[in-house]
C-alpha cells in the first residue's frame, strides 16, 4: 500500500531533480573546512598564555594558548621544537607564528606553530622568576650546598666560546697572577642548542677520570660576555642550572657584566661579576705568595733568634749563681789528701797484725804433723772405696744374680711390680736379656731337686769408721 506524498515527507530525504545542493559526507565537509581555514589564515601570529604543555616521546609538543575568554589548541612539530630559543612551560606568555588548520578526527581547529617567542621582556622576566622559585624550592640554590674553592688549583677548566674576548681575558689574567694549566671546552654561548652544549660541557668535565689523557680540572669557570637578557637566556635554562648544581667540581659562574644575573649564578659555588674577576678569584697572585713566604721565613728566623737570645740570657743568669769550681771540689780534694796520708800508716799496721797472727799459728804448721794428717785421711779414703765396691749393685751379678728393670730404667724389687710390666730386662754380668713376665697364677716349670748349696757370705774385714776424726 503506497503512502501519500505528504505522509512520507520528513521520514525520507527527498532528492529533487535538478537540486544543486546535494548532501555532503562528514569527511567532505571536514576537508572543505580545512581547506577554507588554511587558505584564509595561511600565516597568523597569536598572543596568549601557554597552558597544559606536554612534550610527546616523538618530540612533538602539544598545548593550548589562552587569554581571558578563549583558548586554542596548538602543536609544534619536532623539527620546529628543536629550534626554539627557550623551553616552553605553563604560564609563559608568548607570541606564536604559524598557520591555522583543523583536526578532522576531533572536529577542532588548531594552530601549527613554526616560531614562538616570549611576549616582551616582562613575560621573559615573569618566566625567569617562576623558574627561579621552582628550582629554589628543590634546594638547588641552598647555601649549604656551596663548596669552598681550592686555594691553588693545578688545572682549571673553562666552558666558554673559543673565539670571543672572554677566553683571552681569562688566560691573560691567569698568566699575570699565577700561571696554571687551563683546559677549554668550546661551546656556543647563545642561540639554538647552546643550553644543551653548555650542560654537556659541565657534565663532561665532571666525568673525567683523574690521571687520564686530559687532566681533570680542580676548578671550573663557566663564562660569557655581557648582553641582553635574551642573549644570556641559555644560562637560565633548567638543564644548565641542574648541571651546575650537580657538578662535583667547584664551579665559578662568570656570565655577563656585574649587573647581569642568571640562574646559573645561584646554582654555582661562587659568582664572579665578570670573566676577568673569575680568573682573579680562581688563583692567588704568585708574587704575593712569594712575598708572604719570604715574610714567614723572616718571622721564623726572628722567632728562632729571639728564642736563642732568651735561652742565652737564662743560661748566663743561672751560671752567675753557680759556685766556683775550686769551691765545689775543695772538700773532696781535702778528704783525698787526708786519705792519702793515712793509707801508708794503715797498710803498715795491717801488715804487722797479719805477721803477728802468722807467728801464732806457725808452731802448729810442722811438716810431720801435716804428713800424719794426710796419712790418716788416705787410709780413710781407701777404706771408703773398698766399702763402695762391696755394696755396688753390679757386684752380685758376677756371682750368678740378675737385676730386673722396667722399660723406664727403674729397678724392680717385687714380683708384683714385675708382673705389672709387659716387658722387663734381666741384667747379668755379661749383658742384658729382655723377658716377658708370666701372668699371675700361671705355674712355672722348676728344675728337679738339686743339691741345695749353702750360700757362703764373703768375709769383710773390719774397717775404721768413715767419719772417725782420728787424732790430731
Amino acid at each position: 500500500m503506497d503512502l501519500p506524498d505528504d505522509t512520507r515527507a520528513g521520514l525520507l530525504a527527498n532528492v529533487a531533480p535538478g537540486d544543486n545542493s546535494p548532501a555532503l559526507s562528514v569527511s567532505e565537509l571536514s576537508g572543505a573546512l580545512k581547506r577554507t581555514i588554511e587558505t584564509t589564515f595561511g600565516v597568523v601570529r597569536v598572543r596568549g598564555e601557554i597552558s597544559g604543555f606536554k612534550r610527546h616521546s616523538s618530540g612533538h609538543c602539544y598545548f593550548s594558548l589562552k587569554d581571558e575568554s578563549a583558548c586554542m589548541d596548538a602543536v609544534i612539530w619536532r623539527t620546529s621544537a628543536g629550534a626554539l630559543a627557550f623551553r616552553p612551560e605553563d604560564g609563559a606568555e608568548v607570541v606564536a607564528t604559524g598557520k591555522l588548520t583543523t583536526y578532522p578526527g576531533r572536529s577542532k581547529y588548531q594552530i601549527v606553530i613554526d616560531r614562538m617567542e616570549l611576549a616582551g621582556e616582562g613575560a621573559l622576566l615573569a618566566l625567569l622568576e617562576r623558574r627561579r622559585k621552582a628550582l629554589a624550592a628543590e634546594g638547588l640554590f641552598a647555601p649549604e650546598r656551596k663548596r669552598r674553592l681550592p686555594f691553588l688549583p693545578r688545572v682549571i677548566g673553562v666552558v666558554t666560546s673559543p673565539t670571543g674576548a672572554v677566553i683571552r681575558d681569562i688566560l691573560h689574567r691567569l698568566a699575570d697572577r699565577c700561571p696554571t694549566h687551563v683546559v677549554v671546552w668550546p661551546v656556543p654561548v647563545q642561540g639554538e642548542g647552546a643550553p644543551a652544549k653548555v650542560a654537556a660541557a659541565i657534565r663532561g668535565f665532571a666525568a673525567m677520570e683523574p690521571g687520564g689523557a686530559v687532566p681533570r680540572p680542580d676548578l671550573l669557570i663557566v663564562a660569557r660576555g655581557g648582553g641582553s637578557i635574551e642573549d644570556l637566556w641559555a644560562f637560565n635554562e633548567e638543564e644548565v642550572v641542574r648541571a651546575a648544581a650537580e657538578c662535583p667540581i667547584p664551579l665559578i659562574s662568570a656570565v655577563g657584566h656585574e649587573t647581569d644575573t642568571t640562574l646559573i649564578d645561584h646554582a654555582s659555588d661562587l659568582r664572579a661579576p665578570t670573566p676577568t674577576a673569575a680568573a682573579e678569584l680562581a688563583v692567588p697572585v704568585r708574587a704575593e705568595l712569594l712575598a708572604q713566604l719570604a715574610e714567614f721565613m723572616h718571622r721564623a728566623q726572628h722567632c728562632v733568634s729571639r728564642r736563642a737570645d732568651r735561652a742565652r740570657e737564662r743560661l748566663e743568669l743561672t751560671a752567675c749563681r753557680w759556685l766556683e769550681p775550686q769551691a765545689l771540689f775543695a772538700p773532696a780534694s781535702q778528704r783525698l789528701d787526708d786519705a792519702g796520708e793515712r793509707l801508708p800508716r794503715s797498710l803498715a799496721a795491717r801488715a804487722g797484725s797479719a805477721r803477728a797472727d802468722m807467728n801464732l799459728v806457725a808452731g802448729r804448721l810442722r811438716r810431720d804433723l801435716i804428713d800424719q794428717r794426710v796419712a790418716r785421711l788416705s787410709d780413710k779414703l781407701e777404706a771408703a772405696w773398698t766399702m763402695a765396691m762391696l755394696v755396688h749393685p753390679e757386684r752380685p751379678l758376677s756371682r750368678g744374680f740378675a737385676r730386673v728393670t722396667a722399660p723406664d730404667g727403674r729397678t724392680l724389687t717385687r714380683a708384683g711390680d714385675a708382673r705389672a710390666e709387659s716387658l722387663v730386662t734381666l741384667h747379668f754380668a755379661d749383658g742384658a736379656v729382655a723377658a716377658a713376665p708370666a701372668p699371675e697364677g700361671r705355674a712355672l716349670r722348676t728344675p728337679g731337686p738339686a743339691v741345695e748349696r749353702k750360700a757362703r757370705r764373703p768375709y769383710i774385714a773390719p774397717q775404721p769408721g768413715l767419719f772417725d776424726a782420728g787424732e790430731e
